[in-house]
């Protein structure tokens, strides 16, 4: 992925040899591109979105939004596209792409720059319960397992019970062993949305580093505070006894609670339709 950002780069500034970025003496000229490239300038002053055919557009001054690979910006859900819409409007004097998630999960499901297909993004998701954060428990520190046990484990059982399946923890390096059941099971459950919501959960798993808790989120079993809370536990585990640096992992903190709520938000968006009823009165 990093390897293709850069590529995107090289392409956006005409570059033609790209080893000129490992080069110490690189000229002035690609210097200054490189940080233009990095500090986009806000370049419109108002955005909004457009209707057709059912489908919503987002807009800014009028021009409508593309995506990174030129492919038109449209979406259909009405109230994603106004979400994507303010995370621009939020942009102040430099664009800061890096804080709109709604907009990096519109892209990736648009654009789809690896070609997966849905069945590719589920087995991903079911295949990384094998290495579950929450599955994985300390066998040396004692304190620790009864802090997992006392949080994680509510969890777990919720899980085991929402979608009926069994699944067990492990305290060993071996890790946990998850049954092809119950991996079936969450696959019949992910296939049932659409390859947009899909994109979404993967991202929500990669937050959370769970799918677990990633699923208890979704189906609003825990909020997306104490799912973060919880994906971090052996760090809060520490920090409860060494102390904390608040703008190191406060601000860590705070942004992936950002990340799991514009998840939370699009895969909702992605599974929900609303409709406006003008109503007649009667003669």
């Amino acid at each position: 992925m990093f390897g293709k950002a850069c590529l995107s780069i090289f392409q956006r500034l005409t570059i033609s040899n790209p080893s000129q970025l490992l080069r110490k003496n690189a000229p002035l000229a690609w210097n200054n591109s490189i940080q233009n490239y990095a500090t986009r300038k806000r370049f419109y002053k108002r955005t909004g979105i457009l209707q057709s055919n059912g489908k919503f557009e987002v807009t800014l001054d009028q021009r409508k939004l593309k995506t990174p690979k030129g492919n038109p910006f449209i979406v259909d859900s009405e109230p994603l596209a106004l979400g994507v819409a303010a995370e621009w409007d939020a942009q102040k004097q430099n664009i800061n792409q890096a804080s709109m998630h709604l907009s990096t999960l519109c892209n990736t499901a648009i654009d789809n720059p690896n070609n997966f297909n849905k069945l590719d993004l589920v087995n991903y998701i079911t295949n990384y319960m094998d290495t579950d954060t929450v599955l994985f428990q300390s066998g040396e520190d004692d304190d620790l397992y009864k802090f997992q046990v006392k949080e994680w484990d509510p969890i777990i059982q919720w899980f085991c019970d929402k979608f009926q399946v069994d699944i067990q923890k492990s305290r060993d390096i071996g890790g946990p062993v998850v049954p092809e059941a119950t991996k079936a099971s969450i696959s019949r459950y992910l296939m049932s949305h659409n390859f947009a919501a899909i994109n979404g959960f993967v991202y929500g798993v990669d937050t959370l580093k769970s799918v677990i808790l990633t699923l208890a989120a979704v189906e609003r079993f825990i909020p997306t505070e104490k799912a973060v809370l919880l994906s971090r536990l052996e760090e809060e585990f520490q920090l409860g006894h060494w102390g904390r640096v608040e703008w190191a992992h406060d601000l860590n903190q705070q942004d992936l609670q950002t990340r799991l709520s514009a998840t939370i938000l699009f895969i909702y968006f992605n599974t929900t339709s609303t409709s406006v009823r003008t109503k007649h009165p009667q003669a």
